[in-house]
């Protein structure tokens, strides 16, 4: 079993934030006084930097600039600008990133795009993938005849290696924050002929990733959890530089047009991974990705990742003495940016906490999840926050009906 590596008391903890490398850092948030806020993992605080960058959209762009804004603002541009940072945290090239849609449409279309490259009709799924994931690739298979192929949790590198096949697959599982090799699943894929879709929605922006390293072909994620783009920000496609030329969108709308305003009835798609994008980008969401990612500007995603790591150790070490179940790696090498234990009433426990200000998570049936974002979590407030676990648990102070009601999100 992994050694954890964790402070032994609030003093310890007060005492790493001190000589925390990424500690400046926490800054660039606009952090509500007297919360903790354990939820980046799902939905990231607001920056500075992005609250202004969208006041800025809205009230000069738009309001004064009126359509003028698409060419003397620029936001024709933001969809590969804004592909271009995220590409510095991701480790590809700057025009290898496209920012648009939604991570579920992207996943389809690169999926679709993946099945004709590799010229097979097998979709596979593991059943433990993030649900999103699961109906696209039910979705894609039900309307191209392909066969879905669902398979045990980590065992699609296995089916690949069997038969040639574009398999779904998040990097850092949402549920457990279990981290999948990368290297290891392309190797299996070019093995088998066939191609693997990442989905990196709970991996960017907690740990340090590199595609091109890593042999990557193909991605989408999310820019709204570690990345901080704000509720409903557009999400990304990836594909590595010499092999977007070979791929076909089986959505070409116009903004993936080699020539959008030249209005030809016929679709030319653009070069490179532009090609991947549809319909008109959200200039306002764009321009608060835009902003956010600036908390990253001379950030070294390696102590970043690191610290994230520390903190999850944190998270086990605690709840492990509580006697609650750690479903995520206890190895912080094999672990993403949060932690999820189970409790039979994982609902009403994590509400007892939001009531008291430390907000995490649950997901179905029983896992409480604890995000550890790097950039902006302290140790003193995951030291907080398992203070707070326990005597909640010892209290049973969650034992009501006002905190087991739930509500339409969880």
């Amino acid at each position: 079993m992994a050694t954890l590596n964790i402070p032994r008391s609030r003093k310890d903890a007060e005492a790493l934030d001190l000589d925390d490398p990424v500690q400046d850092a926490r800054k660039a948030f606009a952090l509500p006084e007297g919360v903790i806020y354990l939820d980046g993992h799902s939905l990231g605080p607001a920056t500075h930097a992005a609250l202004k960058r969208v006041q800025e959209a809205a009230g000069k762009e738009w309001a004064n600039g009126l359509i003028r804004s698409w060419n003397d603002a620029r936001w024709i541009d933001l969809p590969a600008t804004v592909g271009s940072r995220l590409a510095g945290l991701l480790g590809a090239q700057p025009d290898e990133i496209i920012v648009c849609d939604s991570v579920s449409v992207n996943l389809f279309k690169l999926a679709a795009a993946a099945m004709k490259l590799a010229g097979t009709r097998t979709i596979i799924v593991e059943e433990s993938e993030f649900p999103t994931d699961q109906y696209v690739a039910e979705g894609l298979a039900g309307i191209s005849g392909a066969t879905l192929k669902r398979v045990g949790e980590d065992k699609g590198i296995d089916a690949l290696r069997r038969e040639s096949a574009v398999l779904i697959k998040s990097v850092v599982n949402y549920r457990t924050a279990r981290i999948a090799d990368i290297a290891a699943h392309e190797d299996a894929a070019k093995a088998g002929g066939g191609v693997v879709v990442w989905d990196l929605s709970h991996a960017a922006g907690a740990i340090d990733l590199d595609l091109t390293a890593s042999g990557a072909w193909m991605a989408a994620g999310c820019t709204y959890k570690f990345l901080n783009g704000g509720p409903g920000a557009p999400a990304y496609v990836f594909v590595r530089g010499d092999l977007a030329v070979k791929l076909e969108s089986p959505i070409s709308g116009w903004m993936g047009h080699a020539r959008p305003f030249a209005f030809d009835a016929g679709y030319t798609p653009r070069l490179g991974v532009a090609r991947f994008a549809s319909g008109t980008p959200g200039i306002l969401s764009l321009a608060a990705l835009d902003g956010a990612l600036a908390a990253f500007d001379g950030v070294d995603m390696r102590m970043a990742a690191a610290k994230a790591q520390r903190l999850g150790d944190m998270v086990v070490a605690r709840a492990q003495t509580l006697g609650l179940e750690v479903i995520s790696p206890v190895d912080a090498a094999q672990r993403g940016g949060h932690v999820s234990v189970r409790h039979a009433e994982g609902y009403a426990v994590v509400q007892a906490l939001i009531a008291r200000g430390v907000i995490a998570d649950f997901r179905a049936p029983d896992a409480m999840r604890f995000g550890v974002s790097p950039l902006f979590v302290r140790y003193v407030d995951v030291w907080d926050a398992m203070d707070a676990l326990g005597d909640v648990l010892a209290s049973g102070v969650w034992d009501t009906t006002e905190f087991k009601k739930r509500a339409a999100v969880t």
